[in-house]
Order: C-alpha cells, then structure tokens, then sequence
C-alpha cells in the first residue's frame, strides 16, 4: 500500500531533502523515524530537493508499506520521535500508483527580504538597499512561459531538460517584509535562488529589466546574478 506524507520543515539543521553520505538531511530523519515505528526499513520519496538551508512549509512524500495502520496516531508518534524542526501533518493512503514528484501540477516557493534587522526574523535576508520594485516586477513579466532556465541553474546537474513553466512571478512589499513567489511546474537547482539575485540587481538599477529576457536566451549561468543566501527561501506550496 502507498501513503502520501504532508510535512513542514525548518531546513537550518540540515544538509538539503535528499539523502547525503556524510551529512544529515531531512529524508534520512524521516526514514530512521519511520523505520523505527513500524519495524521495518522505510524509505521515502521527495516531491522535490530543496538545497541545504531551505526551509518547506509544506512538502510531500510517499512511501510503501504492507498494511494499513491509524494515520493519526502515527503522525502524533512521528512528532514525538522526529526532531522538533520536522513536522508532521497529515498520512492518507493513496492509490499504489501515486508518486509525490511526479504527480505534481506545481510548486510554489517564497523568498523572504527585510530591510531593517529584525531579531524576529532570522528567516529573512537582510538587504539594506533602496530597490525599485516596479521595476522588479516588469523584469518577472519576462521569467513567465515555458522556457529554457539554463542561465539560472547550476551546472554539471544531470537534468534531462532545463526547461520549466513558470506559471507566477511578483514582488509584494507587506509589512515589514519584500516576499518574492514565484510557481512553476518544476525548478532547476539552484534556480529561484539565482532568479532573486538577478532581479535584486535589476531592482538596484544594475541592468534593465528587459535584459532578463536576454539572460535567459544566453543559457548560461555566467550572465544572471549571483545566488541569494538560502535561509531566506521557503517551498510554500505543491499543488496535485
């Protein structure tokens, strides 16, 4: 039988989802957990990789297991066990077909700036610059589409197609916070991270927003701008 997990994580501890050689990672937190509770190996599947540093306020998984067993009392167990910055919300048994990843219509994922320092906010970087945000915005109208992101990417990733469909993409200056979301039906590693750095520097006025278009054209990670650190980024959503 197959049961999809909904999770949340905070992603400071650890060294990215998937699992690492020599490095702790929410995955491997998961199936020791796992494992242990229904004595027996459990390995899960990630809807998708977030890097070391990147924090999920909602993500999924799956995994099989040979017979069914009360979800709520196994995710108030799993609580109890797994370190205090995993949480579990929800176990439901789904068809032995689903997969978590590739069943995904989209995901949405949330960069989070502040411009005065915050003690509240260590989940946000702090940016002490005058951005344009008009600006930022007409930039994002060109990330829209289905299109090549090779210049947003790291390299040597191994990835069968670099193509993406970004499906949104703002800037919304709330209280105290520059929050960028942005959605598409997959992402490159490394790529809103790479997206943010560029349109910060279109919002510092250091290239026109209609030179992302070219950026974009030129499919090399050499022409955008330099990543933002991680711990501002959040996977927010995933939609099936």
């Amino acid at each position: 039988m197959r049961f999809f997990i909904e999770l949340s994580y905070k992603g400071t501890n650890y060294h990215g989802w998937q699992m690492q050689p020599n490095a702790n990672s929410v995955q491997a937190e998961i199936n020791k957990a796992l494992s242990t509770l229904l004595n027996t190996k459990i390995e899960v599947t990630g809807a998708g990789r977030t890097d070391t540093g990147v924090h999920a306020k909602q993500m999924f998984s799956h995994f099989d297991y040979h017979q069914g067993f009360d979800g709520l009392e196994l995710v108030s167990k799993l609580n109890g066990f797994l370190p205090k910055d995993i949480a579990i919300h929800n176990i439901n048994a789904v068809a032995d077909d689903a997969n978590c990843r590739f069943d995904a219509l989209s995901r949405t994922y949330q960069y989070h700036i502040i411009q005065q320092k915050n003690p509240f906010s260590e989940n946000a970087y702090l940016l002490h610059k005058n951005l344009d945000i008009d600006a930022m915005n007409l930039a994002c109208s060109h990330l829209l589409g289905k299109k090549d992101f090779t210049s947003f990417s790291k390299v040597n990733t191994q990835t069968f197609t670099n193509n993406c469909n970004v499906m949104l993409a703002n800037w919304e200056q709330t209280e105290g916070e520059l929050i960028f979301t942005i959605k598409a039906d997959r992402f490159l590693r490394n790529m809103v991270r790479a997206i943010v750095g560029t349109l910060l520097a279109v919002g510092e006025g250091k290239i026109k927003p209609e030179q992302v278009k070219e950026i974009i054209a030129k499919k090399d990670r050499g022409e955008a701008g330099t990543s933002v650190p991680a711990h501002a980024l959040f996977l927010s959503s995933i939609e099936y």
